[in-house]
């Protein structure tokens, strides 16, 4: 079973197929982590319950580093998950201090929720547990609760979703993904230092700068050996992490939603809280290993429609910019077509006023000028040419030059008596507001009514700077609320459109995380779309997530971004790593570049099944030499190689493969030749790249043994 309990019941055993966890109360119902790592069996726990518990240090708490959730106040000095504020009659009452009441109930075997009660503030507090025995990973979060006989409200000025506790090590390392808009999901890697190392989002959204995940190791592990433990949080707003190595050499990492503690909610009594999931897993596979168990993850429990395959699509930003007209849309969507495109994307400068980013935001119907009988006759041409047909929009920003504005301008998110920072010349409308909601539902549901639309691309391209709420008693509450309203927006169009699928943008990757990937269908990853830029973008982000959810364009050259010149075939190879598509100007494609495109489209739609749905092994990471990737599903494999720049009148080496049956054979589907598995793993590929910007599609299928 994936949960037992020990024969006190004050102690828990949470097992995956090659991992344990293992928690415990204490004689004063405090509950500590008593393991985290390989697997164990419940005789072994109950002989770790059984261990005293740690003794005080001078000016350190006892607990400090083994606490499964610490709360506010008493011996404490680690960083607190948990941290109130109440009344009892005039006074001010900080900390917690609870008693254990019980196991919850569950809604399987694979559930555990224990309950705790701080009787000063009738506050309740679970911790919720689930296992994904398969992947080793466990979901957390927390419910906090304000029971029905409280005499005040309690405010929670965090309450975070889970701390992960480590095992002790001489040394650790710390991997995150940073980043910035164009240069997002930057892998670093470091040693952890003692401290804190805090970081996260204080713009409202996940945000380009950082990913909400993280990954230690004791500095040993490879890309396919090693100990690691890894966390991802489930949360599209602000968020923040806090990795901790403490005096006495104890690891924490501390995480949820709120970019600090001025406050996340107020409770009045019988009202509650529930955390967005913090999940963790522990690997003895290396970074690839924890990887892969990820990306299965996701595929099983999180995405949307996951086993399907998601089409190539063309998308017309690049092409027309704010000039969109019905004819000029219609011009490319003749080239896509011809291409073998899937998916025809109408991007921003379609509806109400906009011509250019100044209006228009909020006015979500097509504008008469443009389509004087809206979207439907576009959208059944490109479906007449064997295409879905998608939109973008931007339902959470408003342009004070906006019939919703000039309407209801108490709607955008502002301080009373202050100015409202406008940024791309938009302001964020407050979905905390219930009528704002409905508008938009409105709004976006007769949209999606009134033509036969396929796909939304949901963009998002500013951050909170007055996230102010007048007339709110708590408005310190709208960071929380702007994330349901959003969640509840998709999940009302979703229910409402069942067949349409949605991509998730944030100015590229600013909005990129597992609560969002819930109700999406894949994610726009960067506006960088230079292919040697996003060798790196795509290197960081497979980390966590999959190729399965990451859109990837083919653009002009030189890119609008960075102006870097790079051959049509280094483009293509860079984006066949994730979901295909295109967003050139193809009117101005010569017929050369055309019949190129289309023998590429042809070659990713044979292989998109095992890229999309297969194992991803890291060969080589970016960098001046070698990069490559590979792809296994089954008896197929496909490996992705990129050389940005030769050195040295040297071309690079084999390269060794990964995951082959070393007793087995396998042929090259496009050259016909024949390779043996041990060759393939121990001598490895030889892929013929030289020169600049060379890169190479291997598609191997096993043919014997």
């Amino acid at each position: 079973m994936p949960i037992e309990t020990g024969e006190s019941g004050r102690f828990w055993l949470l097992s995956g197929a090659r991992s344990s966890y293992a928690i415990g109360l204490t004689p004063d119902d405090g509950l500590l982590n008593l393991h985290w790592g390989p697997r164990i069996s419940l005789a072994d726990a109950a002989a770790l319950a059984d261990e005293p518990v740690p003794a005080p240090h001078a000016f350190e708490g006892a607990t400090d580093g083994y606490e499964e959730y610490p709360a506010e106040g008493g011996l404490r000095f680690a960083r607190p998950a948990l941290s109130v504020r109440g009344r009892t009659g005039d006074t001010v009452v900080r900390g917690t201090e609870w008693k254990f009441v019980g196991q919850g109930e569950t809604a399987g075997a694979d559930e555990l929720h224990l309950r705790f009660v701080d009787s000063l503030l009738s506050l309740e507090v679970t911790l919720h547990y689930r296992v994904r025995a398969k992947f080793d990973l466990i979901e957390r979060w927390v419910t906090v609760a304000c029971q029905e006989t409280a005499a005040a409200p309690v405010e929670l000025l965090r309450a975070d979703a889970a701390t992960w506790t480590l095992p002790l090590r001489d040394e650790w390392r710390l991997s995150e993904l940073h980043g910035r808009f164009v240069g997002e999901s930057q892998l670093e890697r470091g040693t952890l230092m003692h401290g804190e190392h805090v970081y996260g989002s204080r713009h409202g959204h996940t945000s380009h700068n950082h990913l909400p995940w993280f990954a230690l190791d004791d500095s040993s592990a490879t890309e396919e050996q090693g100990q690691v433990w890894t966390g991802a949080l489930a949360w599209s707003g602000n968020w923040r992490f806090a990795v901790q190595l403490l005096p006495m050499g104890r690891v924490q990492v501390t995480g949820g939603a709120g970019g600090d503690e001025s406050g996340l909610i107020e409770l009045a009594p019988g009202a509650s809280y529930e955390s967005p999931v913090f999940a963790a897993l522990y690997s003895e596979g290396g970074f690839g290993g924890a990887s892969r168990a990820w990306h299965a993850y996701q595929l099983a429990h999180v995405v949307p429609k996951a086993e399907q395959l998601r089409p190539v699509l063309y998308n017309s930003w690049e092409a027309t910019h704010f000039d969109v007209s019905e004819a000029s849309q219609r011009k490319l969507a003749d080239r896509a077509a011809d291409l073998g495109v899937e998916l025809f994307v109408v991007d921003d400068g379609w509806f109400g006023s906009r011509r250019d980013d100044r209006s228009g935001l909020g006015d979500w119907t097509a504008s008469v000028e443009l389509f004087p009988d809206g979207l439907r006759p576009l959208a059944e041409y490109v479906h007449g040419l064997g295409m879905q047909f998608g939109i973008w929009v931007e339902p959470e920003m408003v342009n004070p030059d906006s019939d919703l504005y000039r309407a209801h301008p108490e709607w955008a998110q502002h301080y009373p008596g202050r100015r409202r920072s406008e940024w791309r010349n938009q302001l964020v409308l407050n979905l905390g507001l219930p009528e704002v909601r409905e508008y938009l539902f409105g709004q976006l549901d007769t949209l999606l009514s009134s033509a036969p639309i396929d796909y939304v691309k949901w963009d998002f391209n500013r951050s909170f700077s007055e996230p102010g709420w007048p007339g709110e008693p708590y408005p310190e509450r709208l960071g929380l609320e702007h994330v349901y309203g959003f969640y509840g927006l998709l999940d009302r169009l979703r229910a409402a459109h069942p067949e349409v699928a949605f991509e998730s943008c944030s100015a590229g990757g600013g909005r990129i995380d597992l609560g969002v990937l819930a109700r999406t269908d894949l994610v726009w990853v960067s506006d960088n779309t230079d292919p040697l830029d996003r060798l790196r973008i795509q290197h960081g982000l497979s980390q966590l997530h999959p190729a399965r959810v990451a859109s990837a364009w083919v653009t002009d050259s030189p890119n609008v971004i960075t102006g870097r010149v790079t051959p049509l075939k280094f483009r293509f190879v860079s984006a066949m790593a994730g979901l295909l598509g295109l967003g050139g100007n193809l009117v101005e494609w010569s017929d050369v570049e055309l019949d190129e495109a289309r023998d590429w489209v042809a070659a990713y739609k044979k292989l998109r099944h095992v890229v999309q749905q297969g194992e991803l092994y890291r060969l080589r990471p970016p960098g001046s030499g070698l990069t490559a990737v590979q792809f296994v599903r089954g008896d197929e494999t496909v490996v992705l190689a990129w050389l940005a720049a030769q050195e040295f009148a040297s071309a690079p080496g084999p390269l060794p493969l990964a995951a082959l049956d070393p007793e087995a054979r396998y042929r090259d589907l496009e050259s016909g030749a024949e390779y043996s598995g041990a060759l393939l793993r121990h001598r490895g590929l030889v892929t013929g790249l030289s020169g600049d910007y060379a890169a190479g599609v291997f598609h191997l299928k096993r043919v014997a043994g």
